[in-house]
């Protein structure tokens, strides 16, 4: 027959009802959830903010790289701003507030737009190692995006020279 003692000794006893204490720990779960959500969305704009940045300094860094590869083909595309210019733009065109309006001016080698961006190609250059070399530098200012006091601004200027030498 059988009894009411489990095999162990001990009087088996009815389980308490849960309602009041999961109504409390819910209550926990809210104060916890609003202390931490500040924090959750910092990390979250802090690491927006880090990949933009990283891309865009990515992206002038590449720019400089071809452009100056390209001038450094001979000493006649050394003296061709404007189609190095182009081949960085080339580069940058996914970057924001860049907008469809840029172009390279001949005089100046300076892209023109509605956003920050300058090129510059410099004249015959010497290199390293004292022979003829070709150098290229790319600014671009950031948009401005949320800035993190102490950690990151708001805008950020990326500024990229590239210096190559010229194949003869």
């Amino acid at each position: 027959m059988g009894s009411e003692f489990p095999p162990s000794g001990a009087p088996v006893t009815a389980p308490k009802p849960r309602g009041a204490r999961d109504k409390r720990r819910s209550g926990n779960n809210v104060i916890e959830f609003s202390l931490l959500i500040p924090w959750y969305v910092f990390l979250f704009v802090g690491v927006f903010d880090f990949g933009f940045f990283s891309y865009s300094l990515i992206a002038v860094q590449s720019a400089a790289r071809v452009a100056a590869e390209y001038a450094s083909y001979s000493t006649t595309t050394e003296a061709d701003s404007i189609t190095a210019c182009t081949y960085a733009m080339g580069q940058l065109q996914d970057l924001p507030n860049l907008g469809s309006g840029a172009a390279c001016t001949a005089n100046s080698t300076t892209v023109t737009s509605s956003a920050p961006l300058a090129v510059q190609a410099s004249a015959l250059t010497s290199g390293p190692d004292t022979l003829p070399a070709a150098s290229v530098t790319v600014t671009y200012l950031t948009p401005q995006l949320i800035p993190i006091p102490g950690l990151l601004p708001g805008q950020l200027t990326i500024s990229r020279t590239v210096k190559m030498r010229i194949r003869t």
